[in-house]
């Protein structure tokens, strides 16, 4: 593939669409569907916070998988899997209503997602890196908030003429469509140490302390993410006068979503890594709080804006600088910092699941994820700080 406009619109246009197909369908339609299941399909709450931690796990897996991973190649050749995975998984969903062969479907999506969000981000930043073009994933990452949208609308338009069966199939087919683009858009990775104008491709791994402060404080942002991505529908739902709203407030995160990450980009660019996630850390716990607050339709949209123009600036923020620090194998510490992510993702949907059926309110779950995001505010605070010692300390050297 040329450097020629067209190509990296390309690239970036199977990477968008790699991500509503492997994280919008395969992973987020489970949301707004989720709600409809309970009604047709006698699935629990319990349980479906179970199936959304399991979901968690395989994507955890699938993190540890790439963290693992050096070779490019490879790592090609998954994330291609992972296309054909997210297919079969989505229509797995609409032939059984076993528990435990929903578990399966569930996990196997996981490691999909993880293929779509680790790899195929990891794919595209090394194009980007090696063609020249900025380092920057937020237009990669308009995918997530896209698929979330798309789900959400589809879900809200097939309802009620289609039951929950027939809409896991239909969302098959239309990822069945995604799935061309996906894979051929995206051309195979090159494996040559330099860019195309003759730099030098050096991974620069940071220190052990920042890489723990990192992990930490990203464990705090993927409890909570998970919590408000798992049940907003639901919580919604159970919203004095606010049955229905639940797939409409999904779509507000999506649509919220999209353009996040272009504009977080912006402020790192003006602010600096750092003090953008802090900003974006503390828009989110205002955005968790405010649908058990004020619990209005007005501030429940809000809520949703802000939780979907933050949750998804926190990931692209933290995976493209995961990504800088190793240019040659992006996805390396890329999946590690999702481990950290991948580890909250299972624990928060089980323990809300279980607080939800004692309690008959998902409001415990949230004031936990506000919580566990102040905690990481602070974390990332203290990291700024060691950060801005550091390099006052190598400038002092260097004089």
């Amino acid at each position: 593939m040329t450097d020629s406009p067209i190509a990296r619109l390309k690239v970036l246009g199977a990477g968008i669409i790699s991500l509503v197909l492997m994280l919008g369908i395969a992973r987020f339609a489970y949301t707004p569907l989720l709600p409809l299941m309970q009604q047709q399909a006698g699935l629990g709450a319990a349980e479906g916070g179970w199936l959304a931690a399991i979901n968690y796990l395989g994507y955890l897996s699938g993190a540890i998988a790439a963290s693992l991973i050096s070779d490019i190649v490879l790592k090609d050749r998954l994330y291609r899997i992972g296309i054909l995975v997210a297919l079969v998984t989505t229509a797995g969903m609409a032939v059984t209503d076993d528990f435990w062969l929903w578990a399966v479907m569930r996990f196997l999506a996981g490691l999909s997602s993880a293929a779509g969000l680790l790899l195929g981000s990891g794919l595209v930043l090394h194009w980007l890196i090696r063609h020249d073009h900025r380092s920057e994933l937020g237009i990669h990452f308009a995918g997530v908030g896209l698929g979330i949208a798309f789900c959400a609308i589809a879900v809200e338009l097939m309802d009620p003429a289609f039951d929950w069966r027939r809409q896991w199939l239909l969302l098959t087919l239309v990822g069945g469509l995604l799935a061309v683009p996906a894979w051929t858009w995206l051309p195979r990775p090159e494996v040559q140490g330099v860019t195309k104008k003759g730099t030098a491709m050096v991974d620069r791994p940071p220190g052990t302390a920042f890489l723990r402060l990192f992990m930490a404080a990203y464990f705090c942002a993927g409890v909570g993410y998970v919590v408000s991505a798992t049940f907003i529908v639901a919580i919604v739902d159970q919203l004095p006068g606010m049955l229905g709203r639940g797939a409409w407030t999904f779509m507000v995160i999506g649509l919220a979503a999209a353009p996040a990450c272009i504009v977080w980009d912006l402020v790192a660019r003006r602010v600096g890594d750092l003090n953008a996630l802090i900003a974006a850390f503390a828009l989110q716990i205002v955005g968790i709080l405010l649908p058990v607050v004020t619990p209005n339709l007005a501030m429940t949209f809000l809520s949703a804006a802000l939780f979907g123009g933050t949750f998804i600036g926190i990931v692209s923020l933290v995976l493209t600088m995961a990504g800088r620090f190793y240019p040659t194998r992006p996805a390396k510490m890329m999946g590690k910092m999702t481990i950290a992510y991948g580890v909250a993702q299972i624990l928060a949907p089980a323990i809300t699941g279980l607080l939800a059926e004692g309690s008959g309110t998902y409001a415990d779950g949230l004031y936990l994820a506000a919580a566990l995001m102040a905690l990481g505010t602070l974390l990332m605070l203290v990291l700024r700080h060691r950060h801005a010692a550091e390099v006052s300390s190598i400038s002092t050297r260097q004089r």
